[in-house]
C-alpha cells in the first residue's frame, strides 16, 4: 500500500530527527564522557584528553542542533509541550553546554596557575550537560509526569547515562590514547560500564510500567517477538564488551576501537528500543507524529531544505574524522 505525501512526510522527518539524536547521543557523548573524567587525570592526561576531542567536538554538537531543529519546524505543537515540561532541565543542559565550551577554549589561553579552575569548569560543564540530558530522558520515558516518583526515577537516569557517557569517553580514549593515560582509560570504562548496564535495567524496567500501550508492545505476542532481539543483542554485547575490556590494551593496540564501536551499537539498541517502543508517539500517549506535524507543505519545503544540509553535515563530519585519525598527539596551540 502507498503511502500519500501527508503520511509519509511526518514518518521522514521522525526518522530524521531519530537519527540526528542518536548521532549525537554516540558522537557527542564520548566528548561529554571525556569532560566527566576530567576530574581523574592529571595535568598532562588532561591536555592529551583534550587533544583526543578537540578536532571532533563541534561538529559532534551540530548534530543536536540539527535534532531540535528539525523538532521545531516539523512538529512545532510537540516542541511547545516537550520543551515546556522540560524547561528546568533544558536550562541547565544549555548552562553546562556554555560552560564547557568557555573552558575549552579559556583553559589554553590563561596562565597555568589558573588552568586548575577551567579545568574544574569543563568537567562541571560536561557534568551538568549529561545529568540534565539523563534526566530528561527519565522524564519523558514516563510520559512528561510530574510528581517525586518521576523525579526520583529522573535523577537514577541521569546519573546511569552520565556513567554512560564516561564510558563512552574512556572508550574513545582507548582509541586515541596509549601508555599510562590508556590503561587508566580501561579501568575507568570497567567502572562505568557497571552503571550504565544499571541505567539502561531501569529504563528498561520504568518504560513498560509507564505505559499500558507500550507493556503490550513488549509482553504481548505477537508484538514482543519484534523487540526481543534488542536486549538479547544489547546484552551478548555488554558482555563481550566486559571480556575483551579485560584484555586491554593489548599488542601492538589491537582491539582498541572496538569498545567503542561496541558501546555505540549498544547505544543504537537501547534507542531502536525505545523508538519502536514509543511509536506512533512524539509526546508519549499525549501526541502522534501526524498530530504534531506542521501543514504537509512546510514539511515539503524544509525537506528540500534538510536534503541539502544533512549530506554536508555529514561530510564535515567524515572528513574531520579522517583527517585527525589515529593517536592524539601533544597539546599545543599557536
Amino acid at each position: 500500500m502507498m503511502l500519500d505525501w501527508p503520511t509519509l512526510l511526518p514518518l521522514i522527518f521522525a526518522g530524521l530527527m531519530g537519527v540526528s539524536i542518536l548521532f549525537y547521543v554516540i558522537l557527542d557523548g564520548f566528548d561529554l564522557g571525556i569532560g566527566i573524567l576530567f576530574t581523574a587525570a592529571d595535568d598532562a592526561e588532561k591536555d592529551t584528553m583534550i587533544a583526543a576531542i578537540g578536532p571532533f567536538w563541534d561538529a559532534n554538537e551540530t548534530w543536536l542542533v540539527l535534532a531540535v531543529g528539525l523538532l521545531l519546524v516539523a512538529f512545532p505543537v510537540a516542541h511547545g509541550v516537550i520543551l515546556t515540561a522540560l524547561y528546568l532541565p533544558v536550562f541547565v543542559l544549555l548552562l553546562g553546554l556554555i560552560l564547557r565550551g568557555v573552558a575549552f577554549d579559556f583553559r589554553a589561553k590563561v596562565p597555568v596557575h589558573r588552568k586548575g579552575r577551567w579545568n574544574l569548569l569543563f568537567f562541571i560543564g560536561s557534568a551538568l550537560a549529561a545529568l540534565a540530558q539523563g534526566y530528561m530522558l527519565g522524564i519523558y520515558v514516563l510520559g512528561l509526569q510530574e510528581g517525586l516518583l518521576a523525579m526520583g526515577f529522573a535523577l537514577l537516569t541521569a546519573i546511569c547515562l552520565t556513567a554512560a557517557y564516561a564510558a563512552m569517553g574512556a572508550a574513545w580514549l582507548i582509541y586515541k590514547t596509549e601508555g599510562a593515560l590508556q590503561e587508566k582509560a580501561v579501568r575507568w570504562l570497567r567502572r562505568a560500564l557497571m552503571l550504565t548496564v544499571a541505567g539502561m535495567g531501569a529504563v528498561s524496567l520504568a518504560t513498560p510500567l509507564a505505559s499500558p500501550r507500550i507493556f503490550d508492545k513488549w509482553f504481548v505476542w505477537p508484538e514482543m517477538a519484534l523487540l526481543a532481539p534488542l536486549p538479547i543483542i544489547s546484552a551478548l554485547l555488554f558482555l563481550w564488551l566486559w571480556r575483551i575490556s579485560a584484555r586491554l590494551p593489548a599488542a601492538g593496540d589491537a582491539h582498541s576501537l572496538k569498545p567503542f564501536i561496541a558501546l555505540a551499537l549498544i547505544f543504537a539498541a537501547g534507542f531502536g528500543g525505545l523508538a519502536y517502543s514509543f511509536y506512533p508517539y512524539v509526546v508519549p500517549d499525549r501526541m502522534t507524529i501526524w498530530e504534531a506535524a506542521a501543514a504537509t507543505d512546510s514539511l515539503a519545503f524544509i525537506l528540500v531544505g534538510t536534503a541539502f544540509v544533512l549530506p554536508i553535515i555529514l561530510g564535515y563530519t567524515i572528513y574531520a574524522y579522517r583527517v585527525f585519525g589515529g593517536k592524539a598527539v601533544d597539546l599545543t596551540y599557536d
